[in-house]
Parts: C-alpha cells; structure tokens; sequence
C-alpha cells in the first residue's frame, strides 16, 4: 500500500513537474485539508490556509526547477512547518516593536491636552480622506470596522494579499502625511 502511495505521489509530481493543471489541481485537493490541520497546530486557521496555498503555489510556480529528495509529502509539511514558524517570528518581533513602542510613547500621551487630540484627529481625517480609494476602504474597514483581511477581500472580491499589500500602503502613506504626529498616533490607528 505505501508503495502505491508513493508511486500515486511520484506520479502527480512528474506530471506537474511538466505543467499538468489538472495533477496540480488533484495534489492541491489531497493535500490541502491535511497540511491546513497541520499548520492550523502553529498558527490560526486563517493563517495556516494562506501558508499552505503559498506553498502549493510555490511548488506550481517552481515545479520545472524543483529538487525534492525526500517523499512529496514529507517536503510539503517541512514546508508548512518552516513557513508556520517564520509567520510566528513576524509575529512575535510585530508585537514586541508595536509592545516598546506604545511603552516608549505612553507618558507623552498623557501629556496630551484635549486640543491636541481634537487637532490630531482633524489631521488623521483629513489624510485618511487622502488616501488612495482602495487604500483608505480596507484600511477602514481593517482599522475601524475590526474586519479581516480575508473578510475584507472577501467583501470586496479580491486576495487577501492585496488587502495586506493596501493596507501596508495606507501606513507608509499615513506615516509619511503625519510624521509630524507619530507619537500620538499609536492608540488612535492602533488600539
């Protein structure tokens, strides 16, 4: 039976090895559902879909120049697993960052007189209204409305790697338009 398995295995991968979309999409079903349960054991459920649809991608995109010298499946966990703990670092070091911050600017802000914040919050309308169209609707609905990437680029039709990609874009943007009031920023754009 392992046999048969693995011959199943070095068959799908011969045939998407030379471009077959349909033993692609078969080793996508197979293996979809067991690496999702799998990276779901490191990170949340959403996170480990989009790891392993990145990786079964990346084995579509690779498949002319790709090396695997042990079994198929057992190089596609390493990778979920691999890629599961890079998203934990960014994680993590995104928190820390976000963590020191917050600590570094927590006695400036209790500095802040209501007129500042009235001021304050007049400029962030004013470049959030600034904002690039797309930009500024996942960014709301993200920042405001508490929505997910993936409920945002579900409501809107589109990847949630685009909404990732506009939002980071809406930050730089926003960082940018109010330098001036970065240390204040931190519990209105980032509660």
């Amino acid at each position: 039976m392992k046999e048969t398995y693995r011959s199943e295995n070095d068959f799908l991968l011969s045939a998407v090895r030379h471009g077959d979309q349909k033993a692609f999409d078969t080793l996508f079903r197979k293996y979809y559902p067991m690496l999702c349960a799998y990276g779901h054991r490191f990170v949340d459920l959403e996170d480990a879909e989009e790891i392993v649809e990145d990786s079964l991608l990346w084995i579509w995109e690779n498949r002319e120049t790709l090396v695997i010298e042990s079994s198929l499946s057992s190089y596609l966990f390493k990778m979920v697993y691999r890629r599961a703990l890079n998203k934990l670092a960014h994680i993590d070091a995104t928190q820390r960052a976000d963590t020191r911050f917050y600590e570094e600017m927590q006695e400036m802000l209790q500095d802040t007189d209501y007129y500042q914040m009235e001021e304050l919050t007049k400029r962030i309308e004013e470049a959030i209204a600034a904002l690039p169209e797309s930009y500024r609707e996942s960014f709301v609905m993200h920042r405001f409305r508490d929505m997910s990437y993936k409920e945002i680029a579900e409501t809107l039709g589109v990847s949630p790697k685009t909404i990732d990609y506009r939002i980071q874009q809406a930050l730089k943007q926003l960082r940018t338009d109010l330098k001036d009031y970065l240390p204040l920023l931190l519990p209105i754009l980032f509660p």
